[in-house]
């Protein structure tokens, strides 16, 4: 983003400036890389410094896009640059849940408070590493971005598995649909 580069806070101020110029006919410029990286546990990075104005990494997390690749960028109407992430760039920090069976409803707000209904439009996923299968739980929260669910949402979420009796499968329900805390057998 041009000149502003040293500066994030002049990024945050580049970014409200083309949020509010409406729609635009032209593609974003490409700027290349700017430098920046969300963590696994989703602190955001410029520099190799956090970035410690949440009101700012939200901000920045408002223009965030992934593309069909798995690339990560900052996307304006104006200009566009790629940024790094470790895993999500976002994480599940708390859950709510309410109702039980059938008729549950889990609800994760994530470290930026975006609140988000696991469901068909917000679907739970868990990855299992191959070598060790452990679990790294995922919650879709919007445009192919996902949160990671903390530790500590995650044994919660667990605390509440069930047995699918049409599957045999552990898992969890939430908005009608359930979803499987374990890998499916062969």
């Amino acid at each position: 983003m041009g000149s502003d580069t040293n500066n994030p806070q002049g990024l945050f101020e580049r970014i409200g400036k083309t949020r509010s110029q409406g729609p635009s006919r032209r593609e974003p410029i490409d700027c290349g890389h700017f430098d920046m990286r969300i963590g696994r546990d989703g602190t955001w990075y410029y520099r190799g410094s956090p970035i410690g104005r949440k009101p700012l990494v939200t901000l920045f997390s408002s223009v965030l896009k992934r593309d069909a690749d798995g690339q990560y960028w900052l996307e304006t109407p104006v200009e566009r640059g790629r940024i790094d992430v470790d895993d999500a760039p976002f994480t599940a920090v708390e859950m709510d849940a309410a109702g039980q069976g059938r008729d549950q409803v889990l609800i994760f707000r994530t470290n930026l408070d975006e609140m988000v209904t696991a469901g068909a439009e917000h679907p739970l996923r868990i990855a299992f590493d191959e070598s060790t299968g452990e679990p790294s739980p995922y919650i879709h929260v919007r445009n192919g971005l996902e949160a990671l669910l903390t530790r500590a949402v995650y044994y919660q979420l667990a605390g509440l598995a069930v047995q699918d009796p049409d599957r045999g499968l552990f898992g969890v329900w939430s908005d009608g649909i359930f979803f499987a805390l374990e890998p499916a057998g062969p």
